[in-house]
């Protein structure tokens, strides 16, 4: 599996798709918009940290071990990091698979498995 991971301290440019092959049947994305409100409190947007190195060694993990379950092809992951204002992505992942199945599970898992596990942190700003 073909796996693209990217941290950027900029607003993610979703990059243009390009199937690794023929047989490619499903493109499933996901982008994650900052909300206004966070527990029940108005937001300006949120600050974003991470151990890159290491949220990348888990995220690589993670990708391998859900294609085991999920095949697919290839996975684009892009996190921003630093102030994400309201209203502005903060992620955006792209599955590329055989079967929509595959591709949905795998987008859903993922992200499950992203937030409860890898050392990327979210601050509140009023």
């Amino acid at each position: 599996m073909d796996k693209h991971i990217t941290f950027t301290p900029t607003s993610i440019v979703v990059p243009p798709s390009t199937l690794p092959s023929r047989e490619i049947g499903a493109c499933v994305e996901f982008q994650g918009i900052v909300r206004e409100l966070e527990q029940g409190q108005s937001l300006a947007g949120l600050q974003y940290e991470a151990h890159e190195s290491m949220a990348r060694r888990h995220l690589e993990r993670i990708f391998d071990e859900l294609c085991a379950v999920h095949p697919c092809a290839a996975v684009v992951f892009i996190h921003r990091l630093g102030w994400v204002p309201v209203g502005e992505a903060s992620l955006f992942v792209r599955v590329l698979s055989s079967h929509r199945g595959e591709a949905l599970r795998f987008l859903a898992d993922a992200i499950d498995r992203m937030k409860a596990d890898v050392p990327i942190w979210k601050c509140p700003k009023a």
